[in-house]
């Protein structure tokens, strides 16, 4: 073999995806030592997006105090890649769900402004390029928080400047753009985007995800109501019409708030990382790909790491091998496309052991090296 590929995801509170493509690595040259390895640490745009791709591309993580879904000072950390020009955010490390304790959850009063701040705080430092993970959001606000923070202001019927959180939804009139910050034109934003739910609706963003920060049955009519009348709003306003665009619910309807204002495109997570790595590019001319996450089963073939590379490399025609410390679902994940499924475990343990890092690498080496020797034999007989 001249060149094979490892692209995959970390193994979650076990190993890195580089240490996970060093292992490899390992293995190839052992059973192939002259072939070219080509290690591309990758993710599916959900945590963990910012430090994959600062690996994968260089660049540097970048720390400021912005507002927390409650308007409270939270520190937060984005990336800023090799090119000095593309912002890496992950939108929950300043409007995520965890930063607002159970009892204070309530998405009439949280908001998207720290998002917004951490994007004029990257245009400050020159970047016009944005990837964006909305995952794991505690709002429910349209994104307007995130726009307000941008420099937008949301009146109501008599002219006034509302506030912050879902409950502006619903008195939402007018939308004054004049002091939106100006860089805003040169920038162009690429947004995360792994559900398909409507802006508002039974399958909108507040029937679906309200309750789950903090929402009770009236709060979720009245969010809904909300979103439906921002969305006529922006409509009558003369942009775009968002009732219907897939994604446009995520994060509460950060999506469609992006789209609508930002004229943002949305993507599926993993697709989002592997255009960031011209990972199409990276892969061509290679004899294997080899991808992996720490449990495979029926969600690995809906939009993870392992589904996103199985796609490019079926492209190209290249086979794939997938690894995973728990694997289910064997005969799907074949039928998915996978050339081989390798499980990692040699004989059964503790959970702690399964998860203990030298343990997790040793397996790597040891299960790619045989498989890798039957390929072998096979290409010299």
């Amino acid at each position: 073999m001249r060149k094979i590929v490892v692209a995959s995801d970390s193994f979650k509170g076990s190993v890195s995806s580089v240490e996970i493509a060093e292992c490899a690595e390992w293995a190839i040259h052992k059973v192939f030592p002259d072939c070219e390895v080509v290690k591309i640490p990758v993710g599916d745009g959900g945590e963990g997006t910012v430090d994959t791709l600062i690996t994968a591309m260089g660049g540097e993580a970048v720390s400021c105090v912005v507002h927390d879904p409650l308007m409270r000072p939270v520190e937060a950390t984005y990336g800023i890649l090799g090119d000095n020009r593309t912002a890496v955010i992950e939108m929950a490390t300043a409007s995520g769900l965890t930063l607002v304790p159970v009892s204070e959850r309530n998405p009439l009063r949280t908001t998207t402004y720290g998002t917004g701040e951490l994007i004029k705080d990257a245009m400050d430092r020159g970047c016009r390029d944005f990837l964006i993970g909305i995952g794991g959001s505690a709002t429910n606000d349209g994104g307007t928080g995130m726009l307000q923070a941008l420099g937008f202001r949301f009146l109501d019927r008599d002219g006034n400047e509302l506030e912050l959180g879902g409950q502006i939804l619903n008195q939402i009139y007018e939308i004054d753009c004049s002091r939106a910050l100006s860089q805003l034109r040169e920038t162009s934003f690429t947004i995360a985007c792994d559900v398909t739910n409507p802006f508002y609706g039974e399958k909108g963003a507040a029937y679906v995800f309200a309750r789950q920060k903090g929402a009770d049955d009236a709060m979720v009519r009245l969010l809904d109501e909300g979103l439906r009348n921002f969305a006529e709003v922006i409509k009558r306003t003369g942009r775009i019409e968002i009732d219907d665009i897939p994604g446009a619910g995520a994060a509460g309807g950060l999506g469609g708030g992006f789209v609508a204002f930002l004229k943002a495109e949305l993507k599926p997570g993993i697709r989002m990382v592997l255009d960031a790595l011209r990972f199409d590019e990276r892969i061509r001319g290679a004899d294997l790909i080899i991808t992996g996450e720490g449990k495979l089963d029926k969600q690995t073939c809906m939009g993870k790491t392992p589904c996103g590379v199985l796609q490019a490399g079926m492209r190209q025609g290249i086979p794939i091998i997938v690894m995973g410390g728990s694997v289910e679902e064997v005969e799907a994940l074949n039928k998915s496309g996978f050339l081989a499924v390798l499980p990692l475990l040699p004989y059964p343990v503790s959970l702690e052991q399964a998860m203990d890092k030298d343990f997790t690498c040793r397996n790597i080496g040891r299960a790619l090296e045989q498989q890798l020797r039957v390929i072998q034999y096979y290409m010299n007989h």
